[in-house]
C-alpha cells in the first residue's frame, strides 16, 4: 500500500482575481509543496505578484480558495496569518527610521520573545545572510542595495517562518551583486529548506533557483515543470521563452551552487 501524499503547504483551487471588471486570474489552480522553490515566471501582467499575494491575504481572490497548511487562508487570525508568512520584495520595504537591528527583530519583539533571545536571533541572521555584526547598528540608507535585500531576507526569516514569498527580490541590483545574492538564496534554502515563492520575469534565475518553474500568461497557468523539463517542452511559450533568452540556459539550469 502506497503511503498517502503530504498536503500541499500551499495550493490554489480555481482561483479567479477581478480588478474593476478587468481579469488579472482566471481559473489558477496550483500546488506548492514542502520544502520546495516554486518559482512563478512570466513577463509583467501575467499574475505573478497577484498570486503572491493572495497567499498572504494581502488580496482575497474574487472566486476560488488558497488554503495555506490544507486551510482555507481567509479563516482564522488575518494578522497571525503573516506572520507566519515571510515577505521579501524588490524594494526591500525596511523601516528607514530604524535601524538594522530594530527592523530585523520587529516580528520576534511583536510575539512577545524575550530581549535575548531576539539579540541572539539577529546576530544568527546577519551572519546567516553575510553581514558583519556592526551592520546592526546602521540605518537603511548607511547600506548598499545588495545590503538591504540582504536585511530584507533576514527580516522575513527573522521568526523562522515555514513559508517565504519572494517578490522580484534581486530585479533591481547589478549583474554581479545578483549573481552574488542567488548564490547565497540556493546556499540558505539547502539548509533551512523553506517552502518559497519566487515571483521573478528572468528565466536564468528560474533556472538557477526554482525546483519547478509555474509559467503564466495573461492569468492563466501554462504549464508547470522541472527547470530541466522546462528547457525542453514543447509547450510553444515555454519554447518562445528559451528562444528569447538564447543559448547558455542549460548551464543556467544546473550551475546551482557551483
Amino acid at each position: 500500500m502506497q503511503p498517502a501524499a503530504a498536503s500541499p503547504v500551499i495550493e490554489f483551487r480555481d482561483v479567479s482575481y477581478y480588478v474593476a471588471g478587468t481579469q488579472v486570474l482566471c481559473g489558477f489552480n496550483l500546488q506548492v509543496q514542502s520544502g520546495e522553490t516554486l518559482v512563478l515566471l512570466g513577463r509583467s501582467g501575467s499574475g505573478k505578484t497577484t498570486s503572491l499575494k493572495l497567499v498572504n491575504r494581502l488580496l482575497s481572490p474574487t472566486s476560488g480558495e488558497v488554503r495555506v497548511k490544507a486551510v482555507s487562508n481567509t479563516e482564522g487570525d488575518l494578522i497571525r496569518l503573516r506572520r507566519s508568512i515571510g515577505y521579501v520584495i524588490q524594494d526591500v520595504g525596511l523601516f528607514p527610521h530604524f535601524t538594522v537591528e530594530r527592523n530585523i527583530g520587529l516580528v520576534p519583539k511583536i510575539e512577545g520573545w524575550p530581549q535575548d533571545r531576539i539579540r541572539a536571533r539577529i546576530q544568527e541572521l546577519l551572519q546567516m545572510v553575510g553581514l558583519a555584526p556592526e551592520n546592526a547598528s546602521r540605518y537603511p540608507r548607511q547600506l548598499s542595495g545588495g545590503q538591504r535585500q540582504r536585511v530584507g531576507v533576514a527580516r522575513a526569516l527573522a521568526a523562522d517562518p515555514e513559508i517565504l514569498l519572494m517578490d522580484e527580490p534581486f530585479g533591481a541590483l547589478d549583474p554581479l551583486t545578483r549573481d552574488e545574492l542567488q548564490r547565497e538564496f540556493l546556499l540558505l534554502q539547502q539548509r533551512l529548506h523553506k517552502t518559497v515563492v519566487f515571483v521573478t520575469h528572468d528565466l536564468r534565475e528560474a533556472l538557477r533557483l526554482g525546483s519547478r518553474i509555474a509559467l503564466m500568461e495573461a492569468g492563466r497557468l501554462v504549464t508547470v515543470l522541472a527547470p530541466g523539463d522546462f528547457l525542453r517542452s514543447a509547450d510553444p511559450l515555454a519554447s518562445a521563452y528559451v528562444r528569447a533568452f538564447g543559448e547558455g540556459l542549460e548551464s543556467a539550469a544546473n550551475r546551482g551552487t557551483s
